[in-house]
């Protein structure tokens, strides 16, 4: 159970806990001792220079890559030795740096793909005879389907195939599918990489919409420090394969060892730059896509 906050209120629960996680590859070190929480309702940032070991450690988080020592607990339960389909199933759900959508498949075919994994209860027979039961829970995923997609800007794009796309429709087409299946664990791995400044907007959108409606934690990587800096509450950041600090934003604007190893000149922002979406404003490559190919133009 939750420890309780001096006030009474139950503390944000514990979503994902990395402890002493070491990766070796051959003689080189890809992650030494790291050790990370992240909360439900959090978006925690990753960040460090390239080769610090931040896709290692979401590929140790997501299972494609099982650690030399250390553990992996999701919701408390230790998943350190198990698949990367048994933890998809337990919630852990990712992106990844280049967009990995099914590009045969419509964008609305795409969301579906995700959900396919729960069955539909009854085996043939159901099929066969369309029974009750099948035809409401396919309806409960359609449902869902049309939520994500609403959400996305991904509704007038449902029969596209997701690999005629341009990148920043691609990138929101994955990040649906990987909400489509309520995530517990959402690893974002650079996401705003190729997109425009709309279409950033629409994604901060997304994830505080994500966080509203669902008891997920967020682990973001990414470069763009001015989303970062908006979009997170914690940030911890990786050099060389060590956690070097993790702190609030401002802390880790404000850290000289930080400053070395990564920000720069972006530790001298006075503020957190944040992205409001223009009100009904669809994001440009969308709204070009729309126009060229709109009634099969």
């Amino acid at each position: 159970m939750d420890a309780e906050s001096p006030a009474g209120a139950l503390a944000p629960s514990r979503v994902l806990e990395l402890r002493d996680v070491v990766v070796r590859f051959g003689g080189i070190v890809g992650l030494d001792g790291v050790s990370l929480d992240v909360h439900q309702g959090e978006v925690c940032g990753l960040i460090g220079p390239n080769g610090a070991g931040k896709t290692t450690l979401f590929d140790v988080i997501s299972g494609l890559r099982l650690p030399q020592s250390g553990t992996v607990h999701i919701e408390g339960t230790d998943v350190s030795r198990t698949s990367a389909a048994a933890r998809s199933r337990q919630g852990v759900r990712r992106t990844f740096q280049r967009v990995q959508t099914f590009g045969w498949l419509s964008v609305e075919d795409n969301l579906l793909a995700a959900t396919e994994w729960h069955g539909g209860g009854g085996g043939l027979v159901a099929d066969l005879f369309a029974l009750p039961s099948r035809r409401r829970l396919e309806r409960l995923r359609r449902d869902r389907v049309e939520e994500v997609m609403a959400l996305c800007g991904l509704t007038e794009l449902r029969r596209a195939p997701a690999g005629s796309l341009p990148i920043g429709l691609a990138r929101m087409v994955e990040f649906g599918r990987a909400i489509v299946d309520e995530p517990r664990i959402l690893l974002l791995d650079e996401p705003t990489s190729g997109l425009e400044e709309v279409e950033v907007a629409r994604l901060a959108t997304c994830v505080a919409a994500l966080l509203a409606d669902s008891r997920c934690a967020v682990l973001l990587v990414e470069h763009d420090m001015r989303f970062v800096m908006a979009q997170c509450a914690r940030i911890v950041v990786l050099d060389q394969g060590r956690v070097l600090r993790s702190g609030s934003p401002a802390e880790i604007r404000a850290d000289k060892a930080v400053q070395t190893a990564y920000l720069g000149e972006v530790a001298g922002l006075h503020q957190a730059v944040t992205h409001e979406p223009a009100p009904h404003q669809p994001a440009t490559a969308q709204h070009n896509w729309n126009t060229n190919h709109r009634e099969g133009s």
